[in-house]
Formats: structure tokens, sequence, C-alpha cells
């Protein structure tokens, strides 16, 4: 599945006992941390698919630890990976840190030769797919993600760099192509194909799964997403950015795990923000203790992805107005009132276009989510496997609508009336 990853001499993976002693030696960690190491209480808590996560507390206070493994950790040593990835997560915290203050965990720590980050720890912050499966209302997410993606998409966009300060960043994660290959295998590729780690609900998906691998349309609009995701150098994009990347409370949220981010194109960030919202929808049916009971929190998440872009759009072309000093428009090219209602309209127009690659993005991102390798717990957690197979078929049959008819869809709120729609829908199961 890939080359072996190259490692460090110094490296090696952590466990609750080696780590006591490595903070140790870490003055400022230490003392953030205060009392002595025999008195810290070390957890490994890493849920996901790829790295060792630690919460470490002391008598003064805690921290996060996050150490890459040079594997998936999902998959195991037959597949690896390179400890690379810690590098470019760390330098994409630092540089949306300061697009966006206060929307990532504050890092104390980096060790390169380690692929080891010290951060904040973000208590009692919980992950925000865990708390929409148990129908927690976050009214301020929309507010603050859309301030994220706007605040760092723009900031590392050409409309606010120089074209020489923008290639140097496309140059600084030129190199996380190990990443970008798990993106364009596990997203563009493998969900329309045979392919091993491949997996579905069954029998109940049998039949969606062989209907995609033999629709033609489906594969040419996949593809052309697929050439704007290895082409397209917008911005530095976070680049798995979802409802499983936001730790938050009702009062305060932060996004994390930025370890895909290249400087990509912009609508992969926010269809995907889009996407994990119209999947939860869909999911509802399986987590209410009755038909309708979660109908109110329905409601909730389709206003909530309707501000999501609504908010992105206008604080986007907000930045723009106020910002836009990069080489791209240059400001003396749009002097005066008419140059300047003319650059207004073109702004318009390119929010036009960045709503379409987000529609795309986001119907891939709803599909390799059911037929890929890595699904949601939104979905996962249905026990009923039936009942799982219809919200997933549901997901199926609009995300494939969105893909091939794009154009039918020029506003979000047509998203979230398609989303009613199917979620009214009987899909067709196999079994």
């Amino acid at each position: 599945m890939g080359e072996a990853a190259k490692v460090h001499p110094d490296y090696k993976p952590q466990t609750a006992g080696s780590l006591k002693d490595y903070l140790a030696r870490l003055p400022d960690v230490a003392s953030r941390l205060g009392g002595k190491p025999d008195g810290w209480t070390v957890e490994e808590v890493g849920d996901g698919n790829l790295n060792l996560v630690f919460i470490v507390k002391g008598p003064s206070g805690g921290i996060a630890v996050k150490q890459a493994l040079p594997y998936v950790r999902l998959v195991g040593e037959a597949w690896p990976l390179p400890l690379s990835r810690a590098h470019y997560e760390y330098m994409t915290l630092t540089h949306h840190g300061k697009a966006a203050p206060g929307l990532t965990p504050t890092i104390y720590h980096y060790d390169e030769a380690m692929a080891l980050i010290v951060m904040e720890l973000l208590q009692p912050h919980i992950i925000m797919r865990r708390g929409m499966i148990a129908g927690t209302v976050y009214p301020l997410f929309a507010g603050v993600i859309s301030t994220y993606m706007a605040n760092t998409l723009f900031a590392t966009s050409d409309m606010a760099l120089s074209a020489k300060d923008k290639k140097a960043l496309i140059g600084d994660f030129a190199g996380n192509t190990a990443l970008c290959k798990i993106t364009e295998d596990l997203i563009f590729t493998d969900p329309y194909r045979i392919a091993e780690l491949n997996r579905w609900t069954k029998p109940w998906l049998d039949g969606h799964a062989a209907a995609f691998r033999s629709d033609g349309p489906l594969k040419v609009a996949v593809s052309r997403l697929k050439v704007k995701f290895l082409s397209s150098a917008e911005a530095l994009i976070h680049g798995d950015l979802h409802t499983g990347s936001v730790m938050l409370t009702e009062q305060d949220t932060r996004i994390i795990d930025p370890e895909f981010a290249f400087v990509g194109p912009m609508g992969f960030d926010v269809g995907a923000v889009i996407a994990n919202l119209v999947i939860n929808y869909l999911s509802q049916v399986g987590h209410e203790e009755k038909p309708g009971a979660r109908d109110a929190y329905r409601d909730w998440v389709l206003r909530t992805a309707e501000e999501v872009w609504v908010q992105f759009r206008a604080k986007f072309i907000a930045n723009w107005e106020k910002g836009g000093i990069g080489d791209a428009y240059p400001r003396d090219l749009f002097a005066g009132a008419e140059g300047q209602r003319t650059l207004a309209a073109e702004r318009e127009a390119y929010m036009d276009r960045l709503w379409q690659d987000t529609v795309g993005f986001a119907s891939a991102k709803m599909i390799r989510r059911v037929l890929g390798l890595a699904h949601n717990i939104d979905l996962e957690w249905i026990k009923d496997e039936r009942l799982r197979a219809t919200a997933e078929a549901r997901v199926l049959e609009l995300a494939r609508d969105m893909m091939v008819n794009t154009g039918d869809y020029r506003k979000i709120t047509d998203i979230t009336a398609a989303a009613r729609k199917a979620n009214a829908s009987q899909p067709k199961l196999t079994g």
C-alpha cells in the first residue's frame, strides 16, 4: 500500500510509562502539569485512524499529546505512512492559528524527530460528531466554522498573498503526498471500483455499490473533481475538515487534526463541512427514540448547514474587500467607482464558482463515508442494519445527484431541500 516510512533514529512510539519520562525533560510542559511525574496520569485516548493521542494530567493542569505512527493505525503495519505528516500538521496549526486566532489548539511543544506535538488539552470539549449523535445543539458552530474557513482560506490565497509567498507556501506543503494519496484513492477512486478496503452495509447496499461501479456519468464527474483536487492550488486547506475534526462545547469551538493539509481547492474544506452535516441529518432516523422525535433537531442541522455557507460567503468577501492585497486581482486594475463595481461583481462570480466546487466535493465526501474504507459513526452507530442501510442509501442517492447534476444545486437551500426529500424517500435495498 505504500513504501516503508522513514523513521528518525530517536523515534519511538510512546506509551503511558515512557511519555512521563519524555515530558519530564520539557521544563515548560512539566511546569504546566505541576508536581512530580509519578503524580501525573496518562491515558491513551486515540480513536482515530492514524495516530496515538494521550491525555496527561497533573496537579496544576493538563495537556494533550499527539504522536504519529509510521503506519495507518486503522489498518496496521501493512500500510506504511510517513511520520512527516506531524510536521505538516504543526505547520498548518501555526498558519491557521494566526489567521483564525483562538480557533485551533495552542501548541506547547513540537518534536520533529519524534513526530510528536504537545498541545492544549481541550476539556470539557467533545468531538462534535458524538454530540450530534446525542442530539446536542451547538448554536455558535455555524459562526465559528464559517469564520475559520473564511479566514484561513482567504489568508493563504492569491487574493491575500504575493505570488512569491504563495509559491513558497505551496512548496512548504508539496511533500505531503502520502496523505494526499489517501484522499485521492479513498475519496475519488476506490468507491467507484472493486477495491480491497471498500466496505458497506451488506447485503442491503450491494445493489448501490454495484450501480456506482458501472455508472459512467458518475465516474466522469468524480474524476473531474479529482483533477481539481490534484491541480487547483487555491489555499492552504485543512484537508480533513469534518465533524470529527471539531472539538467543542456549547460556548467554545476548536478545529483539530489538519495533518492532511496542503495547498488545494477551497471547496474541498467547505464541502466536507456541508457533507457531514447532511450525513448527520440523514442519520437521525437511527438515533431517535420514536419516529419524528428528532424533527426539531433535524431542522437545526439543516439550518446550520445553510448558515455555514451563507456566513462563509459573506465573511470571505469581506476579507477580500479589506485585505485583497495579493497578486490576484491587483487593486490598480480596478481603480475608481466603475472598477470597484466590476471587482464586486467578480467577487460574487468567484463565490458562485466556489459554491459549485463545494457541492461536488460534498457529494464525494458523502459517498466515501458509505462505500469506502472510513465511515462516519453517525451512520455506523445505527444498530438496526436495515435501518442503517436505508439512511446510507439516502445519502448515496442524494450525493449521486449532487455530483452528476451539480448545476441544479445553485444555492445551499437547494441541498437542504433535497436532503428533506431524501429523508422521506424509501430507497430500494438489495436484502
